[in-house]
C-alpha cells in the first residue's frame, strides 16, 4: 500500500510539474507600444502615442529596431542583441552578418542601452504591496491582474496566462509568480496628472528589416559549412 502511495505521489508531482512547463518561442517579434495621456483627470483627449521598440527574434538572437519619435517610419538606430550583449547596426545592414559583428565590436549591456526597450533586472516597485484584482478581457484575450497603490502612483499590471516565453519580458519576476506574460502596465501620476499605459505586442513575423537581417545571415553561416 505505502508503494502505491509512493507511486501516485510521483504521479502527480510529475503532472503538476509538466502542466506548467515553459516553452519557448522560437520566432517572432515584439512591439512596445506607450500612450501618454496629459491632465488625465480631465479628460483623455490630451494624448501622444510612442512606438518606443519594433523587436524581431530568431531563438535566442533578438533585433530591435528604434523608431525615431518624430518620424516613426524612420529607424533612429537598429541593436542585434544576445546573451545580455547589445551591438549597433550600421546602414550597411544588409551585408550584416552577426558572427563578425560579436568579434569586431565591443559591446553594451543590455542593462545600460538607453533608448528603445528597458531591460532591467530590478523588481517592480512596491512589489510586495501589491492587490490582486478579479481577470478581466482586454482585446478578445483574458488577463489576470493586480494592482500597487502609493501616494504618487496608481498603477495596474495585465498577465496574460500562456506557457510560451518571449526573449524579452518587461518583469520576468512577475511573469514566473503569475505564469504568464505581462502584456499591459497602465500607470498613474497622481502628483502630475498623466497616466499612460505601456503595452507588450507579440506578432507571429519579423518586420521587413530583422527578415532581411536574418536571412542574409542564415545564407552566409549554412554557406560557409557546406
Amino acid at each position: 500500500m505505502k508503494i502505491k502511495l509512493t507511486i501516485l505521489s510521483f504521479a502527480i508531482i510529475l503532472c503538476f510539474s509538466s502542466c506548467h512547463k515553459e516553452v519557448r518561442s522560437e520566432k517572432g517579434g515584439i512591439d512596445i507600444i506607450s500612450n501618454v495621456y496629459f491632465e488625465a483627470s480631465r479628460g483623455l483627449e490630451r494624448m501622444q502615442s510612442f512606438h518606443i521598440s519594433k523587436m524581431s527574434y530568431s531563438n535566442d538572437n533578438l533585433i530591435e529596431i528604434v523608431p525615431d519619435r518624430t518620424f516613426p517610419e524612420m529607424s533612429k538606430q537598429i541593436y542585434f542583441i544576445k546573451d545580455s550583449l547589445c551591438y549597433a547596426i550600421g546602414y550597411e545592414r544588409k551585408t550584416t552578418i552577426f558572427s563578425e559583428i560579436v568579434l569586431k565590436q565591443k559591446p553594451l549591456l543590455v542593462w545600460d542601452k538607453k533608448e528603445g526597450a528597458v531591460f532591467s533586472k530590478e523588481w517592480i516597485p512596491n512589489y510586495r504591496n501589491r492587490r490582486k484584482l478579479s481577470d478581466t478581457v482586454l482585446f478578445g484575450k483574458q488577463y489576470k491582474r493586480f494592482e500597487i497603490n502609493s501616494p504618487w502612483n496608481y498603477t495596474r499590471f495585465y498577465i496574460y496566462p500562456t506557457d510560451t516565453i518571449l526573449p524579452y519580458s518587461l518583469y520576468r519576476h512577475a511573469e514566473l509568480d503569475y505564469h504568464g506574460r505581462l502584456e499591459r502596465i497602465d500607470s498613474y501620476n497622481k502628483k502630475n496628472d498623466i497616466f499612460v499605459t505601456l503595452q507588450l505586442i507579440p506578432r507571429k513575423n519579423w518586420d521587413d528589416i530583422a527578415r532581411e537581417l536574418f536571412e542574409f545571415d542564415h545564407f552566409v553561416t549554412r554557406s560557409k559549412n557546406e
